[in-house]
């Protein structure tokens, strides 16, 4: 007998993936967890069903959400990752609390804050609210840097989501970018990030020089792809557009 894993993207769309063995399943006071092992993609994690990382692709999303703002920001000391419950992002300082409720208590305390959340719906849902990124904005100090998961442009419920989640963070900064990579294993394979920053623009100030120089080896990110990520296709630009002068 054979065993798969189902996500459902849409009424019309799902995503299979055939599972070797569950490692383990569990309810916490938030969500379902479900660890399987897989052929195609190693050891997965689920979160209430919906795929949050696998071994075979997860270096994608971290590293475009770490890679991106710290090859932009010239001299990043305080980091504040908010979510990264699969550990992918870093491992230091571990604080186990709200992250709503601790970021309304920062101000101009951080000069990057990771926003590595779940979907905008169940414990995630706070992360994308007008509060939320105003409270973001006080935390961090006068050349800060915020990048948070943007969702997907592709279907359609993950397109309302995304947007709604850029006309709320465009609200509290005036520089704030779309920015892409392609992940297999989630919704449609086109997921965006959000760069948001008091001071840097995420292409114009980049310094590639610097960050070639320190040497780090990447599998997926490079400040040519850098660049790249930010020119984004018709379809999503004309998304993004529509709410960003929206009252």
């Amino acid at each position: 007998m054979e065993l798969w894993f189902t996500e459902k993207h849409t009424e019309n769309v799902k995503l299979s993936i055939k599972v070797d063995k569950q490692l383990y399943s569990g309810q916490s006071d938030y969500q379902r967890i479900d660890v399987f092992t897989s052929p195609e993609f190693g050891v997965f994690l689920t979160l209430d069903g919906y795929m949050m990382l696998t071994e075979k692709d997860e270096f994608i999303y971290h590293e475009m959400m770490v890679h991106v703002p710290m090859a932009v920001h010239p001299n990043v000391k305080n980091v504040l990752v908010i979510g990264a419950g699969d550990g992918g992002v870093v491992r230091v300082n571990i604080k186990y609390q709200d992250g709503l409720r601790y970021v309304r208590g920062c101000e101009d305390k951080y000069d990057l804050i990771i926003v590595d959340s779940t979907d905008p719906f169940g414990p995630g849902e706070g992360l994308f609210t007008k509060e939320f990124y105003g409270n973001c904005f006080r935390a961090l100090k006068e050349d800060g840097i915020v990048v948070n998961q943007h969702e997907s442009p592709y279907y359609s419920d993950d397109a309302l989501a995304m947007q709604r989640a850029h006309k709320r963070i465009v609200q509290s900064f005036d520089i704030s970018r779309v920015y892409q990579a392609h992940i297999p294993t989630y919704p449609s394979g086109h997921w965006l990030f959000g760069f948001s920053s008091k001071k840097y623009h995420p292409v114009k100030d980049i310094d590639e020089e610097r960050w070639n120089s320190l040497g780090i080896q990447t599998k997926y990110y490079n400040t040519n792809l850098h660049k790249g990520a930010f020119y984004l296709p018709n379809y999503v630009e004309n998304l993004l557009k529509h709410v960003e002068n929206v009252d």
